[in-house]
């Protein structure tokens, strides 16, 4: 099989990477940005030509708040470039993987959600990020829609890493408490999407480390785990901590279809002791 992994430098397509490089059956190709740029038509021709049997679209535009100043380059990353590879793999009849949010709920607490709940985006990301959904299920067939939150893993700009590096710099942080969703490891959700690709069974997927928790929970277990469990931590509400868009308080996502194949992801405590673990491993090279 041969697997197209586009945004193969973000968390999750170096965790994909690391998934199937090695498995003598599997080809793997990797697309990054510059030099396959999704916000180009043209990038449809390219992946027609390549010919491969799944593309895993992992690229994203995902600064939130920059989005709501530049929301035509959110639209051309998370909209246009899902439409364009969808028209790529259906000239080649491949199958896609298209990577979602959260965010494309409303997040009204207490409510969580399953995979075929009516999404009701708020900001100009989770807007361009529903776009992308929508314009990959309009042209294909052989589609997966995997929805992941709250992302963290080896070689991002995530919330475990900026936690850390504002804990040694502050010595005492203020966390938002009210915001609730799931933690979820990319190295985890990388297996589960291989599974899924195994299975042949098309749809909407919820791909989440199990359990929830607030930003203040997190930080709090980031924190514990690192050796920094002493570092004062004042619970805020959100408006405490203004951005140019408010993040969904409770867009928790329930991993129903997935389970139901047998695909499950560890709870999100485990996930992130074993982040650290690797973090301590990085440092000592």
């Amino acid at each position: 099989m041969h697997i197209l992994i586009v945004g193969a430098q973000g968390q999750l397509g170096r965790a994909l990477e690391t998934v199937y490089t090695g498995q003598p059956s599997q080809r793997v190709t990797l697309w990054q940005r510059p030099e396959y740029d999704i916000t180009q038509p043209a990038i449809t021709d390219r992946l027609a030509a390549l010919r491969p049997d799944v593309v895993i679209n992992a690229a994203a535009w995902t600064n939130v708040d920059r989005a709501e100043a530049e929301p035509d380059a959110a639209y051309a990353a998370n909209g246009l470039g899902a439409k364009y590879l969808a028209e790529g793999c259906n000239r080649c009849g491949a199958a896609l993987v298209q990577v979602s949010t959260n965010e494309v709920f409303a997040g009204e607490p207490p409510r969580i959600y399953h995979e075929y709940d009516l999404p009701a985006p708020g900001g100009v990301y989770a807007r361009s990020k529903l776009a992308g959904e929508l314009a990959a299920r309009q042209v294909l067939d052989r589609l997966y829609i995997v929805r992941v939150a709250w992302l963290f893993g080896p070689g991002g700009n995530n919330f475990p890493d900026k936690i850390i590096a504002a804990a040694d710099k502050l010595g005492a942080l203020r966390i938002v408490a009210d915001e609730v969703g799931n933690p979820t490891y990319a190295p985890d959700v990388a297996t589960a999407i291989a599974q899924l690709i195994t299975t042949e069974r098309y749809g909407i997927y919820h791909l989440v480390n199990s359990g929830q928790t607030s930003r203040f929970e997190f930080a709090q277990a980031v924190l514990q785990a690192t050796g920094r469990g002493n570092i004062p931590l004042t619970p805020i509400a959100h408006t405490e901590w203004p951005r140019p868009v408010q993040p969904p308080l409770h867009a928790v996502l329930i991993n129903q279809a997935a389970a139901a194949l047998g695909i499950e992801l560890r709870p999100w405590q485990a996930a992130v002791d074993e982040y650290v673990k690797q973090l301590a491993v990085n440092s000592n090279q």
